[in-house]
């Protein structure tokens, strides 16, 4: 699912509103082991253009999940 995710997220980067709706859907479907490694290739990917949507995506999404 991690690459699947990186796929959807490349395609609807266009938009920050469904970039962010997509991160957090991607948060869900990928493995826990596994969100780090999104969380990093996000920013760097996507970093300089929505860094502040990516960090508060993952810091909502940890801050809910426990």
């Amino acid at each position: 699912m991690l690459e699947l995710s990186k796929q959807i997220l490349e395609k609807v980067s266009f938009d920050k509103k469904l970039f962010k709706k997509e991160l957090k859907k991607s948060l869900a479907w990928v493995k826990p082991q596994e969100r780090l490694h999104l969380k990093t290739w996000c920013l760097s990917t996507f970093g300089a253009m929505y860094g502040d949507v990516i960090m508060d995506v993952f810091d909502s999404h940890f801050s809910t999940s426990f």
